[in-house]
């Protein structure tokens, strides 16, 4: 089942492996022959791809599977041209193209954030005096 996700969120191996129509070994083993895919790692080794990561699999998806370049072909292009003139300098540009919505709040949740906001405030300051009673 696709995952919609927008371009700006994080992916696991499991659903970058599904959107690119390419098993999930084939990512891993990519890892290990191009060392500019970078996921991030958790708890478990869990892979977390981001938008930059994919924007690459993906070139290196289509120099393999469509211009048919061998690996050792598509390292040796990579390390020719730089991976700013084959993907793009500004590679999350187009990722974060939507301009953040304004969020209107009435003047009782205006209150409630201002009270929030004074007791996290002393809250904050009664850690720092403890903190400083315990050095």
């Amino acid at each position: 089942m696709p995952v919609n996700k927008s371009k700006a969120a994080f992916r696991t191996i499991a659903e970058l492996a599904e959107e690119l129509g390419i098993a999930t070994h084939v990512l891993r083993f990519w890892e290990t022959k191009f060392e500019q895919i970078k996921p991030m790692k958790r708890s478990g080794g869990r892979r977390y791809y981001r938008p930059d990561d994919v924007e690459l699999i993906k070139t290196i998806k289509r120099y393999l599977y469509e211009e048919r370049y061998t690996i050792e072909g598509v390292q040796k292009l990579f390390k020719e041209r730089g991976m700013k003139a084959i993907i793009g300098e500004e590679i999350q540009k187009d990722f974060f193209e939507e301009a953040p919505q304004a969020i209107e709040i009435d003047d009782k949740a205006r209150g409630i954030l201002t009270n929030l906001q004074e007791q996290l405030g002393s809250i904050k300051s009664d850690l720092l005096k403890v903190l400083a009673t315990t050095k």
